[in-house]
This record gives C-alpha cells, structure tokens and sequence, in this order.
C-alpha cells in the first residue's frame, strides 16, 4: 500500500508485520484469541509461576472493560479519545484482533470512537490535549494492517494527520533545554518528559509500522529526553533540571532502550526502578512504563521486577475483574493501564517489538 508523504525525504518500510497480523487473525477466526505462547527460552520460571494467574486476571479486566463499554465505543466519558484507545490496545494485548472473536466488535467500535474523534487540524482527542491525541496516535499505529479495508481506508488518513500534527508540533520553536520534546499543546513552546514519552511511542509506532517519520524526529526525541536525565540518582526528571521522579524513569528507560541509546543510562534507570516502591506516584502509570521498560531490559533486572510488579497489581483486582483507581484516574483507565502492566511477556503490541 502506497502511503503519502508527510515529508518528501524520508520513507520507511510499510507494514513489515502485516503478514504475521495477517496469519494471526486468520487462526483467531477459527480458534477465537490469538496468543502466541511466549517460547520457554525468554519466560523463566518466575513468569512461568504467574503466567495462568495473570492469563485468567487480564480475562477478567478484558470482560470488565467489555461489559463497561459506551454505545459509542467509549469506555468513559471523561477522556473518551484516550479511554478508547488504551481500551483497545489491552485486547490487542492479549492478542484479540480487529473485526475477528468475540472481542471483535469491542475493538472496532473503540477504533470507530478514536476517528471520530479527529478534528480538521489531525488532533485526535476532541478535548485538544495532546496526552490523548498521543496515545490514540498509537493505537492506530498498532492496530493498522489489521483492519478491514474500509476501515484501513479511514485508518491511513487519521494516522497520516495525526502523525504530522506531531512531528509539527515538536518542530515549534523553543528554547534549546526543550527543543525535541512535546507538551500539553501542539503549539506549546517547553516540553515535558511525561507527554514526550506518549508522544515518542506514538511516533515510534507509526514509523515502525510505515508512516514516513523522519529519524531526525526521534534523534531530537532522545537528545530531549536525555536532557532530563539526571546522572546524580540515574532518575529523569519532569523537565530538564528538576529532580528525578519515579514514574518518569521507567518513561526514559523504555524510549531509550526502544531507540536502542544509551545503554548506560538505561542500565542506571533500571537500580533506580528497582530501588524506589513500585507504586511510588501516579500508579498506574508507574507501573505500565516500569513494567514495559524494564521487561525489555530482560535478564536479572526483569526477574527482580516482575514478582513485584505482578503481586502488586494483580491485589488491586476488583470481584468484577476491574482494578482499583487511584487518585487521577476513572475505572476503565486503570483497568486498561493494569492489563498493560501484566502483558508484556505476550509480546503482542508491535511498538514494543524490538
């Protein structure tokens, strides 16, 4: 598939996954959720020990999320773009698929939600923040190769909006301590590390699945995000020359073991991670970028996270399979948040495909 260039220089491979989405969903048609069993080679014995524990949780969540879902494919009212997003990207993580089992629908109408939700400027959340245009940026970067082709169709056009609204808005002028990096808005002249890290996934995702995202966009990323890395603690820090905080680290962490930068700094955000209380700060997004970060680091600093994180999480599961939110987030959020959390050993979101 031909896709339009957003700038005439650079265009990366399209759709290098389609074949396998393709296969996969072909077997969920007949055999209904397409998990591919992680290889006994990369799940040691402490995620052996967890894996059906976690398999039946994340069921549970999904089912919670499913029953919760609004007529217009929402899963809450009051960040509907993003709520719709993460909601579809916890099936994706289990490996339910677009338009196929019996989560088919459920998806589709969240994606539904997501592009009718696009505004003439390519903002995905109607509410104009750019947490939420983010997230659903990624969501379609995952979910496209998937679709069926009208909806593909609709896909190819968001997707190509919404990534130009990003590389524009990290092109704004700004200061040199925040070049690189995004915030709030698409016209906002500082960044922070907390929307540069959903923006670069956002970014990374769409690149990796063929959209034409300039690797300069990612150099400036990373040399924004390790402008906030502070080589007193190994932490990151919210804005560059603030104090580390213990969300933030997993955020840099992954971003920079995604890009494949700075192993050193990457090694040293993991003892951080592994030092502070898994449930310091905001929660559930502590533990999603922790959990993915640390999981692509592997070896011992995943075989110390892991009980933690799995122990943790898992207590806050609610009789009706949902999870307990916390201060700053609705249900359908946390629970979407959760069932990220517990999945990175399914290996079945691409953006953490390495």
């Amino acid at each position: 598939m031909q896709q339009k260039c957003l700038y005439p220089d650079t265009r990366h491979a399209t759709y290098k996954l389609f074949g396998a989405y393709l296969v996969l969903a072909l077997i969920g048609t007949l055999f209904g959720p397409t998990v591919v069993p992680v290889r006994s080679d990369v799940l040691d014995e402490i995620d052996r020990k967890y894996h059906q524990p976690i398999g039946e949780a994340v069921d549970r969540g999904l089912a919670s999320l499913a029953a919760g879902q609004l007529p217009d494919g929402a899963f809450d009212n009051t960040h509907p773009a993003v709520g719709a997003a993460l909601g579809v990207m916890s099936f994706l993580a289990k490996g339910y698929s677009p338009g196929i089992g019996p989560y088919g629908d459920v998806i589709d109408r969240g994606i539904d939600r997501v592009l009718e939700s696009q505004r003439d400027d390519g903002m995905l959340a109607a509410e104009g923040n750019m947490y939420g245009h983010s997230a659903a940026t990624l969501m379609l970067a995952e979910v496209t190769g998937m679709l069926d082709p009208q909806r593909q169709e609709r896909v190819d056009e968001a997707l190509g909006k919404a990534v130009k609204l990003l590389l524009d808005a990290q092109r704004i002028n700004k200061s040199p301590q925040h070049q690189g990096g995004w915030r709030y808005q698409p016209n906002s002249n500082d960044s922070d590390m907390s929307l540069t890290g959903w923006a670069f996934m956002a970014i990374w995702a769409a690149r990796n699945a063929g959209y034409p995202v300039p690797r300069q966009a990612i150099d400036d990323a990373v040399e924004y995000i390790m402008r906030c890395h502070r080589e007193q603690d190994g932490g990151f820090a919210y804005m560059p020359g603030r104090g580390s905080s213990a969300p933030l680290v997993g955020i840099g962490a992954l971003c920079l073991t995604l890009a494949d930068r700075h192993p050193d700094e990457v090694k040293t955000a993991a003892g951080f991670i592994a030092r502070h209380d898994i449930g310091a700060g905001r929660f559930y997004y502590n533990v999603y970028y922790s959990a993915q970060a640390m999981f692509q680091l592997g070896g011992e600093y995943w075989e110390e996270y892991a009980p933690r994180l799995y122990e943790t999480v898992l207590a806050r599961q609610q009789p009706d399979g949902s999870f307990s939110r916390d201060q700053d987030s609705g249900q359908a959020y946390a629970t979407a948040m959760a069932i990220l959390s517990l999945t990175p050993t399914f290996r079945q979101l691409p953006v953490y495909q390495r």
